[in-house]
């Protein structure tokens, strides 16, 4: 038995690696290039699991394997891109990790298991929640524990994020939000920026405490 492990950030290779330390049977793909009908047809895997992925499956693969993805929200709310940046800048704090089997529409399949996750705190301590989340799904997952329910509730679906809406623009906002916008974009996102004329100020690990935002700075 077969599992291919589809990811190429930080994060969700060590995710790879701690499940590596306890199973051989996980192959991991890191380039979307690499991802053909042929390719996973000679590999034939039980399941096809996508914890960190940029790009569009090609439907003949989910239609004929059991495509996995693992998403940060409590689907069906917030399908689609960014769901991290998109629950935290609207001061979410408390939501999902939720696995489900890929289908035609974007995230709408039936959900496998779903896991508490806080989005409190720097983007890194938020990604070994999701490291410790996803590990215990995938394992439940590959020994069979789990039964599928159908997505209910009132759905929401957003765009991924563009480069140049990590701009923080001059309008008046709350401390919170500006924290949380410095937050939700530190690495590997494109970090939030203001400008100085022709020059960016990019705005990283910020702290929010005694009602003041402290960060680092980089002008370029």
């Amino acid at each position: 038995m077969v599992f291919l492990f589809c990811a190429y950030r930080d994060w969700s290779i060590k995710l790879y690696e701690k499940l590596s330390k306890k199973y051989d049977n996980f192959i991991l793909l890191n380039s979307p290039k690499k991802l053909t009908f042929s390719f996973v047809k000679k590999l034939n895997p039980e399941f096809i699991f996508f914890p960190d992925w940029s790009w569009i499956i090609p439907e003949k693969i989910t239609s004929n394997y059991k495509c996995v993805c693992l998403h940060e929200s409590n689907l069906p709310k917030f399908r689609g891109g960014s769901p991290l940046q998109n629950q935290i800048i609207r001061g979410i704090t408390k939501t999902k990790t939720t696995a489900f089997f890929m289908s035609k529409g974007i995230d709408e399949g039936d959900i496998i298991l779903q896991q508490d996750l806080s989005l409190s705190g720097r983007m890194d301590e938020i990604f070994l929640r999701m490291i410790e989340n996803d590990f215990k799904i995938i394992e439940k997952i590959i020994l069979g524990n789990y039964k599928l329910t159908k997505q209910k509730g009132r759905r929401s679906i957003f765009k991924r994020r563009k480069p140049e809406e990590s701009e923080l623009d001059s309008s008046p906002h709350s401390l919170e939000y500006f924290y949380n916008f410095i937050r939700m974009l530190d690495d590997p996102y494109p970090n939030a920026f203001i400008r100085l004329g022709d020059k960016k100020v990019i705005l990283k690990n910020p702290q929010y405490k005694n009602g003041k935002i402290t960060f680092n700075g980089e002008i370029v």
